[in-house]
């Protein structure tokens, strides 16, 4: 902590939690303790059951979880290669050249999430490309809202490589290629598990574009937590929204563990 005193400290600590538990921990909190009740008749829910979890772990809800997943990691894999590709080729740009290779890529995130399913929908609707009704609608609507933020994860790291190592490889010899798979990209590769697990987190919630561009056998997990609390399922939708929370953390858990041991190779 870079407060050193000793009241600094403590002032620091209560402000972290006025400000951590009623904006960021309790939310949380009651959208767990809800996927266990059966009451919600006053401010908290009461009562206890695991019922809930039955119906959040099997049949639809089993598959629109595989489905946010496959999804999810399918969007990040090509985010991903977009996004570092995109970076890599973009670093030898002139400044005018990058601003603008970044304004491109910014440009899903900078209007709302609907508007880019829309695009999309209008976009891929007719022949030659028509995805409209498939899954792959959904995968590329996905992987175009996260791209962006691969893009200058990747671009922020390619910023830090120090060029010695590149130099040293390519007096030695190597070839562009064999610089850019054996020295560049293992040195980015702390950034580039970043990258994915931040793009599959966010795939994972995604809900805005989904909505418009679901076909009815690729349901994601997100539109079925939506459907159950709109029809009144509360305690429903909170069940499906922990088990969301929880395989999303657990893969971001397994990606920091690899981003762990890539930092220290």
């Amino acid at each position: 902590m870079l407060v050193h005193s000793r009241k600094g400290k403590w002032a620091t600590w209560a402000v972290f939690f006025v400000l951590f538990l009623p904006l960021f921990a309790l939310p949380l909190l009651v959208v767990l303790a809800a996927s266990f009740a059966t009451n919600w008749s006053s401010a908290f829910p009461s009562g206890f059951t695991t019922g809930h979890y039955s119906a959040a772990t099997r049949g639809e809800s089993l598959q629109a979880l595989t489905t946010s997943l496959v999804t999810a990691l399918t969007a990040s894999v090509l985010a991903l290669v977009v996004g570092t590709w995109a970076a890599l080729a973009g670093h030898a740009l002139k400044k005018r050249g990058k601003r603008l290779l970044d304004a491109l890529f910014m440009l899903p995130v900078a209007v709302p999430s609907v508007v880019v399913g829309l695009a999309i929908l209008v976009a891929f609707s007719k022949p030659p490309m028509l995805l409209n009704g498939t899954r792959w609608i959904v995968v590329l609507a996905h992987a175009v809202l996260v791209t962006a933020f691969a893009h200058q994860s990747v671009s922020a790291a390619v910023m830090r490589l120090d060029p010695a190592y590149e130099q040293a490889a390519a007096s030695l010899g190597a070839r562009p290629s064999y610089v850019l798979w054996r020295v560049r990209l293992p040195l980015l590769l702390p950034s580039l598990t970043a990258a994915a697990g931040l793009c599959f987190a966010l795939s994972m919630g995604e809900l805005s574009a989904t909505m418009m561009l679901y076909p009815p056998d690729w349901t994601p997990l997100p539109v079925q937590i939506y459907a159950a609390t709109d029809r009144g399922a509360l305690f429903t939708g909170s069940a499906l929204a922990v088990v969301l929370m929880t395989a999303t953390v657990l893969v971001l858990f397994a990606v920091s563990r690899i981003r762990t041991r890539a930092s220290y190779r």
